[in-house]
């Protein structure tokens, strides 16, 4: 039997902020531009990023490209 990942979870904004370093205009224009992961909404005011979407980013920021988005020159 293989072993299971720990559940995926839902940061919330500050969270993603602290862990990425990134200010608050430049994650939204990120994610406009489809070079960091879309938030989900999680309840009617209230939204979050997936924490293996985040961990993804952060291990090739450069290379994330998001659904639909516009491939990053390298």
């Amino acid at each position: 039997m293989a072993p299971q990942s720990p559940p995926d979870r839902f940061l919330r904004l500050n969270t993603v902020l602290d862990r990425t370093g990134l200010s608050r205009a430049t994650l939204y224009r990120k994610i406009a531009a489809g070079t960091f992961p879309h938030q989900i909404k999680i309840a009617d005011r209230c939204c979050g990023w997936r924490e293996s979407e985040v961990a993804a980013w952060q291990r090739d920021p450069g290379g994330f490209n998001g659904p639909g988005a516009t491939p990053v020159a390298t």
